[in-house]
């Protein structure tokens, strides 16, 4: 008999090599052990993959004052999250942004995980920036239905910047970036409050190597 998913997530999560943070998704007062700041009303939910949070798409959005991959040179950025249908479509649902320590303004340095939608489908954008190199990941061929729980990757190996929906490579392309500096994270919604988010998060894990699709977490749709 085929094991539960969120039995075979908990495994999964359990393995985490000491190079991985895991942020979980069960509560909106602090995320991953840090403390969240929350606009509108998100929402924890009992889904079949285990508690989630859930964003309506117009206003709900949170924020933690930690850019979790800051000083990391190669680096795995996974998601477990659900689309859902009646969002924009143009949609951030994770934004990791450095801030200048000299201004404590937000710098131009940043990476982004975003959706596009069309009709009652999606595709993943993946984005990373840093100093003058920089690299979109978009395929608007590759779509996916919304409604459903996902496993998405970003991948940076020092070299090639790689992103995934269900293990499966939607892009790929060369990228010489330097690590980015300490800064703050926004899930539902852009770092300055637009393109929010519709649908739930359920995990995101954020490793300081470059994975391979054999070593990510598993997808809820395999």
């Amino acid at each position: 008999m085929k094991a539960p998913f969120t039995a075979v997530l908990a495994g999964a999560l359990s393995l985490s090599a000491a190079d991985s943070e895991v942020w979980r998704f069960d509560r909106i007062d602090q995320i991953g052990g840090h403390p969240a700041t929350v606009l509108g009303h998100p929402r924890v939910i009992d889904t079949p993959a285990g508690k989630a949070v859930e964003f309506n798409g117009v206003d709900d959005a949170i924020y933690v004052n930690v850019h979790p991959l800051a000083g990391a040179e190669t680096w795995t950025w996974e998601v477990i999250f659900r689309p859902d249908l009646g969002g924009a479509a143009e949609q951030r649902f994770f934004h990791l942004q450095e801030v200048d320590p000299a201004t404590g303004q937000d710098a131009g340095t940043r990476m982004l995980q975003e959706i596009r939608v069309d009709g009652d489908r999606w595709c993943l954008d993946s984005f990373a920036i840093s100093g003058t190199e920089s690299r979109t990941l978009l395929d608007r061929t590759k779509l996916h239905p919304l409604g459903g729980w996902h496993h998405i990757a970003s991948v940076y190996d020092g070299r090639e910047f790689r992103n995934y929906v269900d293990g499966v490579l939607q892009g790929a392309g060369e990228l010489h970036v330097k690590p980015q500096g300490a800064g703050r994270s926004s899930i539902g919604t852009r770092i300055n409050r637009r393109d929010y988010f519709k649908g739930a998060v359920l995990v995101a894990r954020i490793t300081r190597r470059a994975l391979s699709p054999e070593e990510f977490l598993p997808s809820p749709v395999k």
